[in-house]
């Protein structure tokens, strides 16, 4: 059976019934120096564990139970796939001297114990310092929702972090100054040039608050707006639906958006946070469907574009029909009427198309309009207008005049209603709201054909659109700012 310590964060604040310290604290560390052997400021609880990394040896698998102060794991040999449980002990807990002597004399005493058949038998035991997604030394700097996928369709699918095209190796202290990201979800301290792993918390934050509410907490009509929104990180608790929301949640976002980096809590503190800890406690409480249509809007536009590339599919020329049915009937090797995704790569690849996995993944579901896993021709012929900029104006002329109904030169609110009648509820104005918002420039509460097109037109680079935009906007952004004095980089803080 094996046995591991795994270290939890640190959080900071007050603390109900006696204030006992916790002696895994940071403070604590400082002023009673080490304990357990170790070295330096750091505190351990074993006095001889097997090591550091239990990771190396062994694959932790699902929860088996849990208990006041640990829970246990599936655990497997990776070499051997002897399998075995595994009790994980959160140092944060131990809050007392008596608490940390517990956890130790049970270690020893079950190392003294012989084999017998029925006693457990303990096989390792570890005890790590370190935890989290920055304890291998990267930092990804471009966490938003697009960049997280589930594993499968399952309820319980495990949600995983892709595209680390921006990411980067950093040393502890080490500080960057290159402006990358998406701008909802830059930290103050990217803008400032100034900035450390702190920056991922702080987009991880972003994403909490839209979860919860449907819209970015930092938000305006022009980029130079968002980047001061940013700077001032105020953060608005009061529009519905925050008055539902627990206490506890509010100070987790209110804690990861701390515009102070040296304040913002850490990646292993968030995961330590009582609003996730006590996940399993907390009351099923609805949100109403404000933020579900809010949640809505940030697919909705996508469904705007396609149904736009449809139209503009159905009246291509017979020369450019027959170039993609072509180049559809070249990826479909195995000859069923669609393409799998291990075809598309492929396909893509032999004509000059080089795509990574995560953004090849993106841009299937985006296609495959129902949800088959595949794209039969018509879902291909959506994706080959836009990769091959077919779109010309005489194109986009028609594909707007499908939505324009009445020929006033506009695509209105009731157009655009009736035109996404089975993609969106027709009922639901705010989500058909928001697409006006987002392509209307000019703020006169209709489309005109420039917009039309200039929608239609940005984007032909799928993702990468965003972070050139950041690069190039958002630097020059950054330098405007400075000279104004907005921006303060003689402070790391802010």
């Amino acid at each position: 059976m094996g046995n591991c310590c795994g270290t939890p964060a640190v959080t900071e604040g007050k603390k109900r019934g006696k204030n006992k310290q916790n002696p895994f604290s940071i403070d604590y560390a400082v002023n009673h120096g080490s304990a357990g052997g170790g070295g330096g400021n750091k505190l351990w609880v074993l006095k001889d564990p097997t090591g550091r990394d239990i990771g190396i040896t062994y694959e932790l698998g699902r929860e088996l139970g849990r208990g006041e102060f640990g829970i246990t794991y599936l655990c497997t040999d990776k070499e051997s796939r002897e399998v075995y449980a595994c009790k994980s002990i959160s140092k944060k807990k131990l809050r007392t001297a008596v608490d940390i002597e517990d956890v130790r004399r049970e270690v020893e005493i079950m190392k003294h114990l012989p084999q017998h058949p029925n006693i457990v038998t303990l096989k390792d035991t570890y005890e790590d310092d370190n935890a989290m997604c920055h304890k291998h030394g990267v930092m990804h700097r471009d966490l938003k929702p697009e960049n997280f996928l589930f594993a499968n369709k399952k309820e319980t699918a495990p949600l995983k972090a892709i595209d680390f095209g921006l990411s980067v190796f950093f040393k502890p202290g080490e500080r960057f100054t290159e402006i990358v990201g998406s701008p909802y979800y830059m930290a103050p301290e990217v803008l400032k040039r100034n900035y450390g792993p702190e920056v991922d918390v702080w987009s991880a934050g972003v994403i909490l608050y839209i979860l919860l509410c449907g819209v970015p907490p930092f938000w305006a009509e022009t980029e130079q707006g968002v980047a001061q929104a940013i700077i001032r990180s105020v953060i608005d608790f009061k529009r519905d639906p925050w008055p539902k929301v627990s206490d506890n949640a509010k100070d987790l976002v209110r804690r990861m958006l701390d515009p102070d980096p040296k304040k913002r809590l850490s990646a292993h503190e968030v995961l330590d946070h009582p609003w996730l800890q006590n996940a399993h406690k907390a009351p099923n409480v609805s949100l109403g469907e404000t933020v579900k249509s809010r949640l809505k809007q940030f697919s909705m536009l996508n469904k705007f574009k396609k149904r736009a590339l449809r139209v503009v599919a159905e009246h291509l020329s017979v020369e450019e029909v027959a170039d993609i049915k072509e180049a559809f009937d070249m990826m479909d090797i195995n000859k069923l009427g669609k393409i799998t995704l291990l075809e598309l790569k492929a396909g893509l690849h032999k004509i000059g198309h080089q795509i990574a996995d995560a953004d090849l993944q993106i841009l299937m579901e985006a296609a495959d309009a129902d949800g088959d896993g595949t794209l039969d021709y018509g879902e291909f012929v959506a994706v080959a207008v836009h990769f091959r900029k077919i779109g010309n104006d005489e194109h986009l002329h028609k594909a707007f005049a499908f939505f324009d109904q009445n020929k006033s030169g506009y695509i209105e609110i009731e157009e655009l209603r009736e035109s996404l009648a089975d993609e969106v509820d027709p009922n639901n104005d705010e989500v058909i709201n928001a697409i006006i918002r987002d392509v209307d420039t000019d703020k006169d509460g209709r489309i005109s054909y420039e917009e039309f097109a200039a929608m239609m037109k940005a984007g032909t680079d799928w993702r990468k659109a965003s972070r050139q935009y950041s690069r190039e906007r958002f630097n020059n952004l950054s330098l405007k700012l400075l000279k104004d004095g907005s921006l303060q980089l003689n402070n790391e803080a802010r």
